[in-house]
């Protein structure tokens, strides 16, 4: 027997530290690119002083107070609204089904400014409401994709035996399925408001003077008034409620996990379910309608239809509004989004194939550690991305080659983004590969990697496709931390539509609309690309 554990010990002893190795790059890219910046600048204000006095002043909570309203009240109107288009991808047999999947899937990865300048075309003068209807209209796709993806694996039998019973339609659903989709619409719920607490552009564009939020109030403290103190404290109020909704996002999809699956399958509506699919349908024609404005804007001026602002693109706008073309910020776009994912995408698959790893460990501390690794992952997406703009300009001067100057500045920063979701893409995917099969190949003699070519490879190579073509459309449209670390000479396309709608004269405003319709376009066109590659599953959250 001894003999035995002496044999054994060896390879999990390798397998541990190869896992630890793994676990290095993902960790220690977050310590140098996340936690080191933004610990910097909350450090800098504390040392500057007069956190008391911004803690202690009353604007500092009416902003707090408008940043968490604002953000339930969308997350509220998100979750009203994906239930029912969730009901129609999970549960419906229809033609244009998959057109719907895909249609819901736009918005979330459209760039902010498009989506700002959208609602603008609606709402001229901007204020709250367009603000809490923008951040829900991105985030609709959130609440309908995680809850299709549990509805669609439950038991159907639950909910015939209530009707059986005599229950309607509408109480088998508030006591059978409704309880049974509560963790995925909790999980989904917690993200939104993580996502609309931390909103920039949209605000930005729709609120202008009058309406802030902790993230733009940090930017205006930060750029405008080099206040660092205050940016300082209003960044740990925001880290808080991140960390807190992480919290209950990491609890709900525990929960979520752990649903039983069951039987159920697409089939035609009946009865009182068309009009769900009817209100589905209603749904998506309203999250078509800012789209619709935006590509009507493009193309209207005073004196009618044109497509000025579509040839003004080649040149710098009206008075010189910028230092490049618009074309050339285009295509400075697409070089900047292909560096960051492929920079993400080798973060993100290391994370998830560590995560698997440990949420498969027999080990409870393991799996404990799973969990926190996995939370750790997702906190750049809940801390300003100014705040860590800044906080690049600050430190990143202590490493070789002073990155502050390098043309992957940009790119390290929409990388930083644009991680998490690559996790949550790729995550499901690992562990839907069955473990029989690699313990199989083991088994007969393949090596770690051999498995990973072999088996791993094949069956995950379309959905790590999909991830990296949605980890591209984000960095694409990212406006946050690009805004404040892209220079004047080398913009990207969305930082070069803000530029143009900050400068007077109508061409400068045309060519903004001309150059969010390429975007939206571009979007679109990578949206039915992932949605093919990856069979309509858009990961988890």
């Amino acid at each position: 027997m001894a003999h035995a554990r002496a044999v054994v010990a060896p390879p999990r002893t390798a397998r541990g530290l190869g896992l630890a190795l793994l676990g290095l790059a993902p960790i220690g890219f977050l310590v140098v690119f996340f936690a080191w910046p933004v610990l910097a600048i909350v450090g800098r204000g504390f040392a500057a002083g007069g956190l008391d006095v911004v803690l202690g002043d009353a604007r500092t909570w009416q902003l707090a107070g408008f940043t968490v309203a604002s953000a339930a009240a969308s997350t509220v109107v998100a979750v009203v609204a994906g239930l029912p288009v969730a009901f129609l991808l999970a549960r419906v047999r229809l033609p244009g089904a998959g057109l719907a999947r895909t249609l819901v899937l736009v918005p979330f990865v459209l760039p902010t400014v498009v989506v700002g300048l959208a609602f603008r075309a609606l709402w001229p003068d901007g204020g709250v409401l367009p603000i809490v209807l923008a951040n829900a209209f991105f985030n609709v796709a959130v609440v309908a994709r995680t809850v299709a993806g549990l509805w669609a694996r439950l038991d159907s039998r639950m909910t015939d035996a209530a009707r059986a019973l005599g229950a309607s339609p509408w109480r088998a659903f508030r006591s059978v399925t409704l309880p049974a989709l509560a963790p995925a619409i909790a999980s989904a719920a917690a993200v939104v408001f993580l996502f609309c607490a931390t909103s920039f552009g949209v605000v930005l564009i729709l609120g202008g003077a009058r309406y802030r939020t902790l993230e733009t109030e940090i930017y205006l403290r930060t750029v405008d008034l080099l206040d660092l103190s205050g940016a300082a404290a209003l960044s740990l109020i925001q880290f808080a409620a991140v960390v807190a909704a992480l919290v209950l996002g990491g609890l709900a999809r525990r929960r979520k996990d752990g649903a039983r699956a069951g039987s159920g399958r697409p089939r035609r509506p009946r009865g009182g379910e068309w009009w769900v699919v009817g209100a589905a349908g209603v749904v998506l024609a309203l999250l078509v309608t800012p789209i619709a404005a935006l590509l009507a804007e493009s193309v209207s001026t005073p004196e009618g239809w044109s497509f000025a602002g579509y040839r003004a693109l080649t040149s710098t706008g009206e008075k010189g509004a910028l230092q490049v073309s618009g074309w050339d910020a285009a295509v400075n776009s697409l070089k900047v989004a292909i560096d960051a994912t492929l920079l993400a995408m080798v973060v993100g698959v290391l994370a998830s194939v560590v995560l698997v790893a440990l949420r498969r460990s027999p080990a409870k501390a393991a799996r404990g550690l799973g969990e926190t690794m996995d939370a750790v992952l997702m906190l750049p997406l809940g801390v300003s991305a100014v705040t860590v703009g800044f906080g690049y300009l600050v430190t990143l001067d202590a490493l070789p080659g002073d990155l502050r100057t390098s043309p992957y500045l940009v790119p390290l920063a929409q990388a930083l983004v644009i991680i998490p979701l690559i996790v949550r893409m790729v995550l499901p995917v690992l562990r839907s590969v069955d473990v029989r099969l690699r313990q199989a190949a083991s088994t007969l003699g393949a090596s770690p990697l051999r498995v990973w070519r072999e088996i791993d490879l094949p069956l995950t190579l379309r959905p790590l496709v999909a991830a990296a073509g949605f980890g591209f459309v984000v960095a694409l449209g990212e406006f946050g931390a690009t805004s404040f670390l892209a220079r004047p000479a080398a913009p990207t396309l969305p930082v070069a539509i803000a530029s143009l709608m900050g400068r007077p004269g109508e061409l400068n405003n045309q060519m903004a609309y001309a150059a969010c319709a390429l975007l939206m376009l571009v979007t679109v066109l990578a949206v039915m690309l992932i949605d093919r590659l990856g069979r309509g599953r858009v990961g988890e959250f």
